[in-house]
């Protein structure tokens, strides 16, 4: 995975705030964009992240909407499988774009896939209303 092909895609697409649900001890993604963008990052557990990048430690399953609000794209890289349809129904909740970047060769149910530049991913477009 090249963490700025990624990052230059959701540059390219989308503005003012994201959220990386799942940052773990991998910031790459979340350090690029937040160089152009808002930045905020969740996990189930707290982990260290850059100080440029706004942190809170979230339960996907029972998710804060307010971290969540007013983001234009949430995205997760890597992460497993169980927690696709979370992400999506949490983007559907606050009205943004989902990304998912699987593990392997898993495939989330209703996305199109990208290759963007070599790099594959899953965009779940807000087609839902708030």
């Amino acid at each position: 995975m090249i963490p700025e092909v990624i990052a230059e895609y959701i540059l390219r697409h989308y503005a003012g705030k994201v959220v990386e649900v799942g940052i773990g001890h991998y910031p790459s993604i979340a350090l690029i964009l937040s160089e152009k963008l808002d930045v905020v990052a969740t996990d189930s557990r707290e982990v260290r992240v850059p100080s440029k990048i706004r942190f809170f430690v979230d339960d996907i399953f029972e998710p804060d909407l307010g971290i969540y609000q007013n983001a234009s794209l949430i995205y997760s890289i890597r992460p497993p499988p169980e927690l696709y349809k979370p992400l999506v129904s949490l983007a559907e909740k606050v009205g943004a774009d989902c990304l998912i970047r699987p593990f392997a060769n898993e495939a989330p149910d209703g996305g199109r896939l990208v290759n963007y530049k070599g790099e594959w991913f899953y965009v779940f477009k807000n087609v839902f209303q708030k």
